[in-house]
């Protein structure tokens, strides 16, 4: 085993280049769901003894927080796939001796100032351009909450300095917004602090953190909806034990072959071990409406989680209309979901995407902008992104400035694998944060993917 120590560091800006691709085929695994992956490296962190991690995604997201973990004093090793994590149960992490740096992660840096709130010493976390322009204020303010000090840029923007308490309080938080993110740092707080900690939302987030918590023998409790208000309970200071752990296959992640697979034409695939918790499938419900041919194969469990093999097959596409309820369990998949509207037939409008704009970049402005320059008819009314399709591939023809947007980056490289004229990314090298060998994947499917003279 080799002790990981550093981050890693993306290239420099690789434009990319995405041609019509022959019908797609094939059976592959994606990687790592990211979102269970940053929270198997943290309860292994706060848990006593071995978590064995098997599937974690490698892309430079995850391994931020691992590094991370390893800066709060947990122990991380890596031999090949697996990934071992020696923590020192909860309250037992160290002041880091320098800047934690989480790259471009923001669900690194906004579950890790849950973690910090709840110790009582300082600490400080940057990232590069693109995270030290995302807002952290929604964190900051029920944290405060728990007696940590913030000091930060701006409206609440990194680099940010914490000061935890030393005494953690207990909470009892209504989230204006459904948001896993604010959600797990509230939660992470709590497992510090004697008694329950209680977070409402307006609907129910990813439930990711309330599963692995449950796993690693959290008293968890939930009640509500996707649609309802939804309250998670927890009880704190347990005794956490180290648990092996395999991640299953990142849906989001999966939501781009899968796209691709529905708009070339004649195309058949398989992706293998996918996770379909419900909170996460909308985009795989919203492209059965559409007429996409989607199954769900050999359907189990992995520590807590529902994963199935995703068989998708290529169909003439038709607009629908998605209602804001659904942006939580798909808020990622707007992207390459707006990719499928611009092939199908007629207008597909997708309602509550106030969130899109304060990711990696705005993207409800970037896909406004991308999609009309490869002449499809595109526009934005507030929070809800309207894209007509006239049920045939697009023009294409166009360069995209992704923004350090990986899932930008992505997107139009699946538009171009359908798109009448090929279409290029001017900076691929950010889709390393969370799909390492995306190009290498998609290519051997029958994509044509390529670096861009």
């Amino acid at each position: 085993m080799t002790a990981l120590s550093t981050a890693p560091h993306s290239a420099g800006p690789a434009s990319a280049r995405s041609s019509r691709a022959r019908a797609l085929s094939g059976t592959v695994t994606v990687p790592g769901d990211k979102s269970i992956s940053h929270r198997a490296l943290i309860l292994g962190a706060l848990a006593v003894g071995e978590t064995r991690i098997t599937g974690l995604l490698t892309g430079e997201d995850v391994l931020r927080t691992a590094t991370a973990m390893a800066a709060l004093g947990a122990k991380v090793e890596r031999a090949g796939d697996i990934f071992s994590v020696w923590g020192r149960g909860i309250g037992g992490l160290a002041e880091p001796g320098d800047v934690i740096d989480l790259g471009n992660s923001g669900t690194s840096a906004r579950l890790i100032a849950g973690l910090l709130a709840a110790y009582p010493f300082t600490s400080f976390m940057t990232g590069d351009a693109s995270l030290r322009r995302r807002p952290m204020a929604r964190v900051i303010e029920p944290l405060s909450l728990t007696g940590a000090k913030f000091a930060s840029r701006a409206g609440g923007r990194l680099p940010l300095a914490i000061t935890g308490t030393p005494v953690p309080v207990p909470l009892t938080y209504a989230s204006p917004i459904a948001s896993a993110q604010v959600k797990s740092a509230v939660l992470l707080a709590g497992l510090h602090a004697p008694g329950a900690t209680t977070v409402t939302e307006p609907s129910a987030s990813r439930d990711h953190t309330e599963r692995m918590f449950t796993y690693f023998g959290v008293d968890v409790q939930s009640t509500g909806t996707s649609e309802k208000p939804y309250k998670t309970r927890i009880l704190g200071q347990p005794e956490l034990r180290g648990k092996p752990v395999t991640v299953p296959a990142d849906p989001s992640s999966a939501a781009f072959p899968a796209v691709a697979a529905c708009i070339v034409p004649g195309s058949k695939i398989t992706l293998t071990n996918i996770g379909i918790n419900p909170l996460r499938t909308g985009l795989f419900t919203t492209l059965q409406e559409m007429g996409a041919g989607i199954v769900f194969k050999n359907q189990r469990d992995e520590a807590g989680e529902p994963v199935a093999d995703v068989e998708i097959t290529a169909g003439a596409l038709k607009g629908v209309h998605v209602p804001a309820s659904r942006a939580p369990s798909m808020i990622d998949e707007y992207p390459v979901l707006a990719v499928a509207a611009a092939f199908a037939e007629g207008e597909t409008r997708m309602d509550g995407l106030a969130e899109l704009k304060v990711k990696e970049s705005d993207r409800l402005a970037a896909m406004q902008r991308g999609l009309t320059a490869c002449g499809v008819d595109a526009r934005v009314e507030g929070d809800t992104l309207i894209v007509r399709g006239a049920g045939k591939a697009p023009k294409g023809g166009a360069t995209i400035a992704v923004e350090l947007d990986h899932r930008i980056a992505m997107s139009f490289l699946v538009l171009g694998m359908g798109a009448a004229e090929s279409v290029a990314v001017d900076d691929a090298s950010a889709i390393a944060t969370s799909f390492p060998g995306f190009a290498d994947l998609m290519n051997g499917l029958g994509a044509a993917i390529s670096a861009d003279a």
